[in-house]
């Protein structure tokens, strides 16, 4: 007994000395502060984000283009997979702390030396009474089942179960952030398109107005009331605008392309609503207060879950310097002959056995494991930081965009409607030869510069809504 109790002292007093050796390393928390309110907002606790990209994107034909994408689309088709094998993972941890069991069967066929102590014995046995050798060579069938389990006494296998749980979860937030970035591009491309339609109809009515000029200026110079300078001078606007009307179509071709690649099929016409593009009244996007965005934005809840998996695989490292407790059993029949494979109790065999191991001695590889998953939870912790920050800093942009777009858009309007008064000015003053064909050109030009500028400040005011809508989480329910 005393023997006993010092074999139990020794072994509790390594256990000791084994965890006395155990690394630990003191991790800060992550800083997830943020202020009570957006700089250019209320603290109205309404937020778009919340809302379905249906609720917020109403034109149908924007609607289609989406439903269209979530289902067709590659890159989030290629997401799903991989939210599938994550999945899979949790399958293969689960597994990994339950027993196995398989069944076994086996033939074997021994030719022992007679000159060995084995082949010596073998010859002089008989079996029973009828005098019958054994055979030679022999042969062994066996046929049974085995079992194994390792104890998870430390949860190493439980923790790296759950690890693999929170790691499913933020590929899931990381296909609804895809989702996200997907209806907000989408939506964005479609409002370039109704913007570059806009333009086109501008581009086709200054030439209309210059064509007509152009006559005009010919007239005149049949009266001698003009010179060939000033007929050059218009046709070379003729001619230029009429290039930029090429441009345009160009553009509108491939924006019409980059939407139906987003959507997973070959070049078609896309079917959009470009009318009162300009009058469309645009409805306000609340910001809600910056605390939602840890809720809402899917990027944010995804790196704080790979945060809480890190965690958990920094236990299930350290859990690995504890020794690790493991059971065999098996049960089965073994005969030499297959009419005796079956013989109860005769042919039965079984086992039991118990391991208890800890590692001793060169543990690098565990401490390596142990640094390497410290290493990957600070990382988080600084992604997770990041992703909070990001959140912030683009929703607190959309919103002095939309403000200054707003107070632009008006500005431009008022610039639109002062030159398209002084085109009919230009060319009555031109007609009455009191203005110079210059002063025409250039009144022209400088209205269709500010449509065009209108339209992209309207294209921008979308986009700005687009964005902000994007940056507090919201498209992707």
């Amino acid at each position: 007994m005393k023997a006993h109790y010092k074999i139990l002292g020794l072994g509790l007093l390594g256990f000791m000395v084994l965890y006395s050796c155990i690394p630990s390393k003191q991790i800060r928390e992550a800083d997830t502060q943020l202020p009570e309110t957006f700089a250019s907002a209320n603290n109205d606790t309404l937020n778009a984000g919340g809302l379905s990209w249906r609720a917020f994107f109403t034109d149908p034909g924007l609607q289609r283009l989406i439903d269209t994408a979530l289902v067709r689309n590659q890159e989030l088709n290629i997401t799903l997979q991989q939210v599938a094998m994550a999945q899979n993972e949790i399958r293969a941890r689960k597994g990994e702390y339950l027993p196995f069991i398989g069944i076994l069967g086996g033939y074997e066929l021994e030719k022992a030396s007679r000159n060995t102590r084995n082949g010596a014995v073998e010859e002089q046995l008989t079996l029973g009474e009828d005098g019958e050798a054994f055979p030679d060579p022999l042969p062994n069938y066996q046929l049974g089942f085995a079992a194994s389990w390792e104890l998870d006494i430390w949860k190493k296998l439980r923790n790296a179960k759950k690890a693999s749980v929170y790691e499913y979860l933020a590929s899931v937030e990381g296909k609804n952030f895809m989702v996200t970035n997907l209806v907000a591009e989408i939506a964005s491309l479609y409002y370039e398109l109704t913007a570059l339609d806009n333009q086109l109809i501008f581009v086709n009515k200054n030439l209309e107005i210059q064509q007509n000029a152009l006559k005009m200026v010919k007239l005149q110079k049949q009266a001698a009331r003009a010179t060939e300078l000033a007929v050059k001078r218009f046709e070379a606007e003729v001619m230029k605008n009429q290039s930029h009307l090429f441009e345009l179509k160009q553009q509108i071709v491939e924006t019409e392309n980059q939407i139906n690649f987003l959507l997973g099929r070959r070049p078609e016409p896309i079917l959009r609503n470009s009318d009162e593009f300009i009058e469309l009244q645009l409805d306000t996007v609340y910001a809600g207060i910056p605390s939602q965005l840890l809720q809402n934005r899917p990027d944010i809840r995804q790196a704080e879950l790979e945060l809480a998996a890190a965690k958990l695989n920094v236990k299930s490292a350290r859990a690995s310097f504890y020794p690790t407790i493991g059971l065999r059993a098996g049960i089965g029949f073994e005969a030499f002959k297959p009419n005796f494979l079956f013989a109860a109790p005769e042919s039965m065999v079984y086992n039991a056995v118990g391991d208890l191991m800890a590692p001793l001695v060169n543990r690098n590889a565990l401490k390596a494991a142990f640094s390497t998953a410290n290493n990957r939870q600070i990382q988080a912790i600084y992604e997770y930081e990041r992703a909070i920050l990001t959140g912030y800093v683009e929703v607190t942009n959309q919103l002095s965009n939309i403000e200054n777009l707003n107070q632009s858009f008006s500005s431009k309007e008022n610039q639109v409607n002062a030159l398209d008064t002084s085109i009919d000015l230009a060319n009555r003053l031109f007609r009455s030869a009191r203005a110079e064909y210059l002063e025409v050109l250039l009144t022209q030009r400088e209205a269709l510069e500010a449509r065009m500028e209108l339209v992209e400040v309207r294209k921008d005011q979308f986009l700005a809504r687009i964005g902000l809508y994007r940056a507090l989480g919201g498209g992707w329910n």
